[in-house]
């Protein structure tokens, strides 16, 4: 009877066995036949650049860098631009000369790295864009400091040219041209302090040159980090892009090796993204992640000031981890700043909410004193259209509250990963419309009808793609640096010897 028992119970097990892998195989096979059923790969998806910088190519300063970037947009014209030949034209392909989308229509390239030199300069600004971006991402905000500082906007490497770019980087290769831009305005601007405004990924490289600094003892580079919409954590799904791509290269499947394939409508942001950038930000974050927890009570508070823009609701990067990874392991220092944007709670809206995007966040914010500064912009229970900026740091003081003179505009509920960094008066992503427009503009392109027909995606139509609140932001971003920098002077004063 023992024996009958055995055996059954063996054959239960090889068949469930043999029937999982076979379920997994199924699903392996249809996933990799929608995956191919996509968009055919085009020139800028296939063309590999040679002239592009890696950590290994020996680089030893930032001049060389940028010579090297020439090279590699030359390439970019040669081996794309003029090896072009589109069976139908297209008005907004950025790889067809003189197409609404094409980068050479904006006075200055955005896509390129690009620096500002000022003689009265009172401090050095970099400012790092987010992963497929450009430096375009953080334009306005160089035009805001440019009479004030040393201006630095880096390409990272991969970026500004073609999608391909980004599926041989690796997140040390954006670390390195990082270490080399930081070095080239130490140079240039002795004794003077440095901020870095990141966005995303930058966010998250400019907070890994700090912490690798601090691991291995140096000084810290910067005087304050300002991060906007920081990539600190990702969903878990995001460590299997190695896996996906591994699986591509071993069915020999180029479509594998890309998240996404779409119509390249946007002059200085890739819109297919490939599956290695995926995985070079979860690497990146992991990497900071095994940085932080390695520091010790004394080397946290080595970390220079941090102040953080995030829309609690991000379909990008992790609000959450934001306040869980980072925020609340800071030491207690209201030199840390956070300032969450709330989703615009208008009854309509908030009746249709799957659920409310600050209820994660309550169990860190109990405590009757927080380490950082909390700020909240949320709606002005008094007038619901406008908001108003709760400061949360210390919960025994209540009323601690900044009505503001900027208001949701109608029909949009949240804002977005993407929006953060452009004003309304943005012609590309800004809704403004322009009397004789002679370039793309994507904040003005919402169109209605039947699903499927258009080569742009609804949803990246639909996403909110610039911050009505951006002059609150510039003026936290001005306090925020002036403190600093008056610190910054008092710590570079030689002490007076008396006589």
């Amino acid at each position: 009877m023992r024996a009958i028992v055995i055996g059954s119970t063996k054959h239960f097990l090889f068949a469930a066995f043999y029937g999982a892998l076979g379920i997994a195989l199924a699903l392996i096979i249809t996933g990799v036949w929608l995956l191919n059923a996509r968009p055919n790969l085009s020139l800028w998806h296939t063309t590999h650049l040679t002239s592009e910088y890696h950590q290994q190519s020996g680089l030893t300063d930032f001049s060389q860098y940028l010579q090297l970037e020439d090279k590699l947009f030359a390439e970019v014209d040669q081996q794309v631009y003029r090896q072009y030949q589109p069976e139908i034209a297209s008005p907004i392909n950025r790889y067809e000369r003189h197409s609404l989308s094409d980068p050479g229509l904006w006075q200055q390239n955005w896509n390129r790295s690009f620096e500002w030199k000022s003689p009265q300069a009172e401090f050095g600004l970099l400012l790092l864009h987010g992963m497929s971006d450009s430096p375009y991402v953080l334009s306005h905000l160089a035009q805001h400091y440019q009479h004030q500082a040393h201006i630095l906007g880096l390409r990272l490497p991969g970026h500004g040219t073609i999608p391909s770019g980004l599926t041989d980087i690796t997140w040390p290769d954006l670390a390195g041209a990082v270490s080399l831009a930081v070095g080239h305005l130490s140079e240039q601007l002795p004794g003077k302090p440095i901020y870095v405004v990141g966005f995303s990924t930058g966010a998250a490289l400019a907070l890994n040159h700090e912490l690798e600094n601090i691991s291995l003892q140096k000084p810290p580079s910067f005087d304050g980090i300002i991060m906007l919409s920081p990539a600190i954590g990702l969903a878990p799904i995001a460590a299997g892009a190695y896996w996906q791509a591994q699986l591509g290269k071993l069915l020999g499947q180029d479509k594998l090796y890309w998240n996404s394939i779409q119509t390249e409508y946007d002059p200085f942001k890739y819109q297919s993204f490939a599956v290695n950038a995926g995985d070079v930000v979860y690497q990146l974050t992991q990497r900071n992640q095994t940085l932080l927890a390695a520091l010790s009570a004394q080397q946290f508070t080595a970390i220079p000031p941090i102040l953080t823009f995030q829309s609690v609701v991000d379909d990008t990067v992790s609000s959450l981890a934001v306040v869980d990874l980072l925020y609340q392991r800071l030491p207690a220092n209201k030199d840390h700043q956070l300032v969450l944007f709330d989703v615009n709670r208008t009854r309509s809206n908030n009746q249709l909410l799957f659920q409310d995007p600050l209820a994660s966040f309550t169990p860190f914010w109990l405590a009757a004193t927080l380490p950082y500064r909390l700020s909240l912009l949320e709606n002005d229970p008094q007038s619901d259209r406008y908001v108003q900026v709760r400061e949360l740091a210390d919960k025994s003081i209540t009323d601690n509250v900044l009505t503001l003179s900027l208001e949701w505009p109608k029909d949009v509920y949240s804002l977005s990963h993407v929006a953060l960094s452009f004003p309304i008066e943005d012609t590309l992503y800004g809704p403004l419309a322009e009397d004789k427009p002679q370039k793309i503009q994507i904040g003005r392109a919402i169109y209605q009808g039947e699903r499927g027909i258009f080569s742009v995606p609804a949803d990246d139509m639909l996403r909110q793609k610039w911050n009505p609140f951006y002059p609150y932001m510039m003026s936290r971003i001005d306090e925020f640096t002036q403190a600093h920098q008056s610190e910054s002077v008092l710590d570079n004063q030689s002490p007076m010897i008396s006589q």
